[in-house]
C-alpha cells in the first residue's frame, strides 16, 4: 500500500437488500478508512439496522460487495478486529448480577474462549479499557447500579477488550440523560482522536453526529456518502430525510451552513 494512502476498513460496493419483495437498501456504496470517525444517519426504518446486520454477515446480500480491512465478508474470519455497542435499552437486563469488571471482561471471549480462564494478559486488557472509558474505579460495582451513562460506558470498554481496530456503535445513546450524552460524545472524540480508533457512529442525533464526524453516511433505502471533513452544509445533514422536514440545530464546532 502506499505510503500516503489511507486502509480501507470497511467498504460497500453496490449493495442491495430486500425483505422478500420490500427493497430496504438500493446500490449502497460507501468506504471507511482507517482512523475515520463516521456517522451513520436516517429516519426509522431506513435500512440502518439491516446494513450493520449485513456489514456482521448476518443477512445475505442480494447485490453487491461488503470487504472488511480487504476481505470479502463472507470470508471474513478475524471478528476480534471489529467491536460492537448496540443499543442499552434492547441489549441489558438491569436486574443481571454482575460486576462492571465481569460485563466488561465479556469482551475478551473471543481471543479467550468462553471455556477457558482469563489470562493475566486479558485481565490486563479489562483493566486498561475500563481505565480508558473512567469505570475502573466502579471495577466491582454492580452493572445495574450504574447510571445509564455509566453503563454505557461499560459497554464500551467490553468492546474494547477485544481490542478491536473499528468500533461500530448502533444508537449507543438511546435512553441517556443530556448531560451523560455530552460525556459519551467526548468519550469517542478520545478514542478517535487520541487513540487513533476508527469509529462508526448510527444514531438519530443528527445534530452531535454532524459535530463529531468527518464522514457522513445517509441511509433512507438509496445511501448518500459526504465526506465533510472541511465543513457540513443544511443539505447534507437533511438528504436521507423527507423534503420538508425540520431537523433541530445543535451547537457546533463546524458552522452548519
Amino acid at each position: 500500500m502506499d505510503k500516503g494512502k489511507k486502509e480501507t476498513v470497511l467498504e460497500l460496493s453496490n449493495v442491495s437488500f430486500s425483505y422478500g419483495e420490500n427493497l430496504v437498501l438500493d446500490d449502497a456504496t460507501f468506504k471507511v478508512e482507517r482512523g475515520d470517525f463516521a456517522g451513520m444517519i436516517g429516519p426509522n426504518g431506513a435500512g440502518k439496522t439491516t446494513l450493520v446486520k449485513l456489514i456482521f454477515g448476518l443477512l445475505a446480500l442480494d447485490r453487491g460487495s461488503i470487504r472488511l480491512f480487504g476481505t470479502d465478508v463472507g470470508k471474513f474470519k478475524e471478528w476480534q478486529r471489529i467491536g460492537y455497542v448496540p443499543q442499552k435499552a434492547t441489549s441489558f437486563d438491569q436486574n443481571f448480577p454482575a460486576t462492571v469488571f465481569e460485563v466488561a471482561s465479556m469482551g475478551r471471549f473471543p481471543k479467550a474462549g468462553l471455556m477457558r480462564q482469563l489470562s493475566r494478559e486479558d485481565y490486563m486488557a479489562v483493566e486498561k479499557a475500563l481505565g480508558v472509558v473512567g469505570m475502573l474505579e466502579l471495577r466491582n460495582s454492580r452493572i445495574g447500579d450504574l447510571s445509564g451513562g455509566q453503563q454505557q460506558r461499560v459497554f464500551i470498554a467490553r468492546a474494547l477488550a477485544a481490542e478491536p481496530e473499528l468500533l461500530i456503535l448502533d444508537e449507543p445513546t438511546v435512553g441517556v440523560d443530556a448531560e451523560a450524552q455530552h460525556s459519551f460524545y467526548s468519550l469517542l472524540r478520545q478514542l478517535n482522536r487520541e487513540l487513533g480508533m476508527t469509529l462508526l457512529l448510527i444514531s438519530h442525533d443528527v445534530g452531535m453526529v454532524a459535530k463529531n464526524v468527518n464522514k457522513l453516511v445517509c441511509v433512507n433505502i438509496k445511501v448518500t456518502f459526504h465526506d465533510i471533513s472541511k465543513g457540513i452544509n443544511k443539505a447534507d445533514l437533511s438528504c436521507a430525510y423527507p423534503a420538508g422536514m425540520e431537523l433541530v440545530p445543535h451547537h457546533h464546532d463546524r458552522a452548519v451552513k
